[in-house]
């Protein structure tokens, strides 16, 4: 019968052998951390590799996701569907075992993971969504949502601000079932962490309300296992389990160094490496005694077919809500969603009302969230400017999970990576607000939300020069166009309250990657459609004003811009020159319509274009082509009311006008 040892020592092998195979990788973490994921997986873990996707899993997170290979050769080990070739082809093209854990790739890994610091914080949000979704469902004698949320760490997620950030709040909440391992080896890619990392980590985690167990030896299983006991039976805090590890553990000549930290080990090395570990089987070689202490499958299957049994019971006592978890939990809209956001958006027209868009976002939600129970709300200490809250909104926390909303403090790059660990835990559409010029703090988390497809949606406020005296530091003109430039990322920035019904129901529906809704501040014009042209937002660019017969020009804009391109092509048209008015209030879905209707719209005999947003002037000449113009903002802005900047910067009736007889008079020379 093998020995733990040697269980662990088969993630050393198939991890230094994977790297090597790939001439490129990071050994030192999963030979480090070998003992701990081997003693957490074979004796804690509850899972069922034939099922990655069972809604009660256990839920495991790499964050340093570096030492990918731990997770490949764990999910090897204990029977996913990560074969032995997936292994072989570790790092390559196309490859089941990217470089960093890549979630939808391999079967079983919860994350991607790999910007240090994200995989704590989304497993804080997973560990979130376990409270909420339990306290909404589980009913006396009905316990269907209980699981744990399991992560590792390094010294490189403990240096990262983001896991101070989310780590805070998860003491906060008293998140009992969360448990992250800290792989405490001193060692970073620059060397011995002494010389800029001396946090007294513990007594850190103990401050945010954490139960720390500390100084583990991370390499014998007894102390491991009496860590895991101690920690799991406190239940009303996040347990820190603090183990001292080797870097590199096995590799006799280097471990104990960043020598072994991103770099393959070398043959030499490797055979030293076996010797020293008794490992004597050639490389990709594991014994079948070890793949069959390493299965999981008979137990995964056990447990699954046990909770089975429990949803029947609970589906009989509670047949409602037994409908709704499946629904949730297999991210299906509720049957009603499309007529009842149709009459929603109806309704809204009808009312006609001038606002500022982020009040429309809140009547938006307001409208859409009775028959969404899944929405979980929230915003990073700003709700009464973002307007996230709705009349229905709960707060949930340590006192009440039986919430649909959350209070995540002034922690902006937290709150959206706990809102990707929400939707990747499964059964919620979290939506989470700040102001558009804070977007930089969340930017990676939100690109994140882009890399893996999830439905998370960005509420960001205040979105321009129209944000008034707060002044430049706070007037986001740049930013609309940095978040478009993420690929996957939709980015609605609607001229109305029309537009902004369309906006929230596109976010909604859309099955594959985040969205960014921009709202203005300042009150906007409501604008008058045909029924035709309101069928036509949800393509995110349309004909909002025409002319009669072909264009002389047409105006482009988007957000509170368009009215401003409206009221100059009034004035223009009574001038005699006909202008079509073009809204786009999100690029993304514009560009994927059909050739066909993007020429519609923007008819390429029509050369004489102009643009028109507060924001900088980049991207928009795709539209409106070299003898075209935008008008926009391609500096800081200033401090004074809003209305005066729009005038300051130019954004005026006559400005566009003198702009649209330049461009005129431009394409007559060039024609």
């Amino acid at each position: 019968m093998p020995k733990r040892k040697e269980l662990a020592n088969a993630i050393r092998a198939l991890s230094m052998d994977a790297i090597q195979k790939a001439k490129s990788g990071h050994p030192g973490a999963p030979m480090g951390m070998a003992d701990i994921a081997e003693v957490l997986w074979n004796d804690y873990m509850v899972h069922n590799p034939a099922n990655p996707d069972w809604a009660n899993r256990d839920r495991f997170v790499l964050s340093n996701g570096h030492g990918s290979m731990l997770l490949y050769s764990l999910l090897h080990l204990s029977g996913y569907d990560v074969t032995i070739d997936d292994i072989k082809n570790f790092r390559q093209l196309h490859s089941r075992t990217p470089g960093h854990p890549e979630y939808g790739m391999t079967p079983g890994v919860e994350s991607t993971s790999g910007p240090l610091g994200q995989g704590i914080a989304c497993a804080v949000g997973m560990a979130v969504a376990e409270k909420v979704f339990a306290a909404q469902f589980n009913r006396d004698g009905h316990s269907i949502m209980d699981h744990h949320t399991y992560v590792f760490m390094g010294d490189g997620c403990m240096m990262e601000g983001v896991s101070h950030e989310a780590c805070s709040l998860a003491g906060t909440l008293k998140l009992g079932k969360l448990f992250a391992f800290y792989d405490d080896n001193g060692i970073s890619i620059d060397g011995c962490v002494d010389g800029w990392f001396t946090d007294d980590t513990p007594g850190r985690f103990e401050a945010y309300g954490w139960h720390v167990v500390r100084d583990v030896d991370g390499h014998d299983a007894s102390s491991i296992k009496a860590a895991i006991e101690e920690a799991r039976a406190n239940k009303d805090k996040p347990s820190l389990i603090c183990c001292k590890t080797v870097i590199g553990q096995g590799a006799p000549n280097i471990c104990g160094s960043e020598k072994c930290h991103g770099s393959p080990l070398g043959n030499d090395e490797i055979a030293c490496a076996r010797e020293n570990m008794d490992w004597p089987h050639p490389p990709f070689e594991i014994p079948k005694m070890i793949y069959s202490r390493w299965s999981a499958k008979g137990n995964g299957f056990m447990a699954e077919d046990s909770w089975n049994a429990r949803f029947k019971e609970y589906e009989k006592a509670y047949p409602h809500l037994a409908t709704e978890f499946t629904r949730r939990m297999t991210g299906t809209l509720p049957e009603d969603f499309a007529s009842h956001t149709s009459n929603f958006i109806d309704s809204v027209d009808v009312k006609a009302e001038s606002l500022a868009t982020r009040k429309s976002s809140q009547n938006a939600i307001e409208g859409l969230a009775p028959v969404l129970p899944e929405f979980f709300g929230g915003s990073a200490d700003l709700a009464g400017s973002n307007l996230t809250r709705w009349s229905g909104s709960k707060t949930a926390s340590s006192a009440e999970w039986d919430g649909n909303y959350m209070n995540y403090g002034v922690r902006e790059f937290a709150m959206s990576v706990m809102m990707n660990g929400m939707s990747l835990h499964g059964g919620f559409i979290p939506y989470g607000g700040t102001f558009l010029v804070f977007s930089d703090y969340a930017r990676n988390a939100m690109r994140m939300s882009a890399l893996m497809g999830l439905k998370v949606l960005y509420v960001m406020t205040h979105d321009s020069i129209g944000v008034g005296e707060d002044g430049p530091t706070h007037q986001p003109v740049e930013h609309v166009a940095s978040l478009r430039l993420i690929p996957n990322m939709d980015v609605w920035r609607p001229c109305d309250s029309v537009e902004t019904a369309v906006a929230w129901e596109q976010a909604v529906t859309r099955g594959d990657g985040p969205s960014t809704l921009v709202m203005s501040r300042q009150n906007l014009p409501y604008q008058s459609r045909s029924t035709e042209t309101m069928d036509q937002i949800s393509r995110g660019g349309y004909v909002l004003r025409d002319c009669d017969g072909t264009p002389d020009a047409i105006l482009i804009a988007t957000g509170s811009e368009v009215g401003l391109a409206v009221e100059a092509a009034m004035t223009l048209e009574s001038k005699g020159t006909q202008v079509r008015v073009v809204s786009i209030p999100c690029v993304e879905a514009f560009d994927r319509q059909d050739q066909a209707y993007r020429r519609a719209v923007l008819p390429p005999r029509v050369t004489a274009r102009v643009a028109i947003e507060a924001g900088t002037t980049l991207g928009w000449y795709r539209y409106v082509g070299l003898n075209g113009a935008v008008m926009g903002i391609d500096r800081f802005g200033e401090s004074a009311p809003g209305n005066e900047l729009f005038d300051y910067f130019g954004f005026t009736p006559d400005n566009v006008m003198a702009l649209v007889e330049q461009v005129m008079e431009k394409t007559s020379m060039a024609a």
